[in-house]
């Protein structure tokens, strides 16, 4: 084998994948994962862990799968991340543990995510669960949101032997895991509940369909409840929009509603809760969200076209998002913008008008401001626009909690180191602090604040 290259890992077809739901990645089989395990150097001074934001011993768990022993080599990754079988799946390797990765100086780097996601579905597939806490302290903390943040917290203050009850408004627990990315990309059942379940087995309780700020708000939680501290995971579920005239017609969706009607409610299936399936679909903006919603809109047999206002070099979305979205026949209208969306009389979308860009000066992004190009307007016939433009956190739980204080884009305002807000005994971390960013960041301010949770209750203790 050539040390230098990665073990190839297999995928669907394109042209087979374009029209299902089945998960793209196929992953590594035990012979393949110990063979790319073989190519790690095993540094004493690890970059890859710096690059980690949950800090994974990750030169530790791939030793175990280079030696076939794959139950050892889950239990190291449990020790750091609640949630294995999602992060080597969807997190951006490429610019973390694999960005520092040594062995990529000189050739590849090590497949660190693809090893991640093999030990942790050997686990599921095999039944092996993350080790609970050896004794419970019975103080109780509660969790908001069941998504990447919140699951973390709840999985490290659970091993830490704290009584934890997630919140979670919806029907389903996974937040974003399940509602925002879709099942090409992470198996609902097989991943998404299974890791859940994981969470389940330390201890943790959830609860779902609780609106917290409607239902019961954190003040009633801690003053009512016993809980002794809060841990606010809420997510940014408000989309954005542009702006531009004919954004109120029937036609245009936000990126989060196309996905969780698509994710959590099944529209592509016989179900009671059906999508508008358009034939020509824009989606505008050039993150991860909007090669998600351009990839599900093209399984649901429409012809997509992704307008973003900048080029390629400087699309947000991870490189084999886009990688994957072209190979699937997905067309891309780069240095493009938006100025209005067409309507017919009866109020649905017939179209787009775009108008060219050029790339100027820097803006404080560092990346080069899009200025358009005077005359160079026209227009795309569409029946449906998806706006992917991000999102930021719903006001309601910041609204109904006393002294919590937010930022002008209405995020919670927390310590980045420990996740305490300016409430004492509430803590936040994640897209409700951040706005929209990746999973695994997210997961890094839950794991931060469950650590900030028990030093704060630990001096409470006093």
């Amino acid at each position: 084998m050539d040390v230098m290259k990665r073990v190839p890992i297999k995928e669907q077809d394109p042209k087979v994948r374009a029209a299902n739901f089945e998960e793209v990645c196929l992953g590594y089989s035990k012979e393949e994962a110990m063979e790319e395990a073989s190519r790690c150097l095993n540094c004493k001074n690890a970059q890859c862990v710096k690059g980690c934001p949950v800090g994974i011993d990750i030169p530790a768990f791939i030793q175990q799968v280079k030696e076939g022993d794959i139950e050892k080599s889950y239990q190291v990754i449990a020790e750091s991340s609640a949630l294995p079988a999602v992060c080597g799946r969807v997190c951006p390797q490429e610019s973390q543990c694999e960005g520092k990765c040594i062995r990529g100086i000189k050739g590849e780097p090590v497949s660190i995510g693809k090893l991640e996601r093999f030990a942790a579905d050997w686990a599921g597939e095999n039944g092996i669960k993350p080790a609970p806490a050896a004794s419970k302290n019975g103080r109780k903390v509660a969790v908001i949101g069941s998504g990447p943040a919140g699951l973390t917290c709840a999985g490290d203050l659970a091993r830490l032997g704290y009584d934890v009850t997630i919140f979670e408004a919806l029907h389903e627990a996974g937040g974003v895991l399940v509602y925002g990315i879709p099942e090409f990309r992470l198996p609902k059942e097989r991943v998404v509940a299974q890791e859940v379940e994981n969470v389940k087995s330390l201890g943790v309780k959830i609860e779902t369909n609780v609106v917290i700020g409607k239902a019961v708000t954190i003040d009633e939680l801690m003053e009512e409840e016993g809980f002794e501290a809060v841990f606010i995971g809420s997510g940014a579920g408000l989309p954005k929009f542009m702006g531009i005239p004919g954004e109120q017609a029937n036609g245009v969706f936000s990126a989060n509603e196309f996905l969780t009607r698509n994710n959590l409610m099944k529209s592509f299936k016989d179900y009671d809760t059906p999508i508008s399936e358009g034939k020509k679909v824009v989606v505008v903006g050039g993150g991860n969200v909007a090669m998600d919603a351009a990839r599900t809109a093209l399984r649901l047999g429409a012809e997509v076209h992704i307008v973003y206002r900048r080029s390629e070099a400087e699309l947000p979305a991870r490189v084999e998002e886009v990688h994957h979205a072209k190979e699937e026949g997905i067309i891309f209208d780069l240095l493009q913008n938006p100025q209005e969306i067409l309507v017919d009389e009866n109020g649905w979308v017939k179209g787009i008008r775009i108008i060219k860009m050029e790339l100027g000066e820097p803006d404080d992004s560092g990346r080069r401001r899009p200025v358009e190009v005077p005359g160079s307007e026209y227009e795309i016939a569409c029946d449906t626009v998806i706006m992917s433009l991000g999102t930021s956190p719903n006001p309601l739980i910041s609204s109904t909690t006393s002294g919590l204080d937010t930022n002008r884009w209405q995020c919670i305002v927390a310590e980045e180191e420990n996740g305490q807000t300016s409430k004492p005994g509430v803590f936040a971390g994640g897209d409700a602090v951040t706005g929209a960013a990746t999973v695994i960041l997210a997961m890094g301010a839950g794991k931060a604040a469950a650590k900030g949770i028990h030093e704060y209750l630990s001096k409470k203790n006093l």
